[in-house]
């Protein structure tokens, strides 16, 4: 059996242009063109910040989620920003990743970080 092609993306930046013209614009063409099976964005550090006060990038994040990309958040990132009711009313799942990123890792899957 063909093992999924999964591609997690690691969020780390809060440059927009950058969030905006490459982590969430790939992420939304990988899914829209069937590039990988799966995609998850994974927000982590000041994009968590951005993502919650940057009004472009929670819509992209809306367009991401309509196409089927999947959107978590650290959970202690976003509790240590003040963010993590902003991120959960734009429909990002809040939760610990070090454990599934970790996995991930070790497990092969495709990372990008940016």
């Amino acid at each position: 059996m063909e093992k999924e092609k999964k591609l997690y993306i690691l969020w780390v930046t809060g440059n927009p242009i950058s969030s905006e013209k490459m982590v969430l614009m790939y992420a939304i063409n990988s899914k829209i063109n069937s590039l990988w099976d799966d995609v998850e964005v994974i927000i982590w550090g000041a994009s968590a910040k951005l993502a919650a006060e940057n009004k472009l990038i929670q819509d992209q994040i809306e367009v991401a989620l309509h196409h089927g990309v999947k959107v978590a958040a650290c959970k202690g990132c976003v509790e240590q920003l003040g963010v993590k009711d902003k991120l959960q009313w734009l429909g990002v799942e809040v939760r610990s990743v070090g454990e599934a990123l970790t996995k991930a890792l070790q497990e092969g899957y495709t990372v990008l970080t940016i």
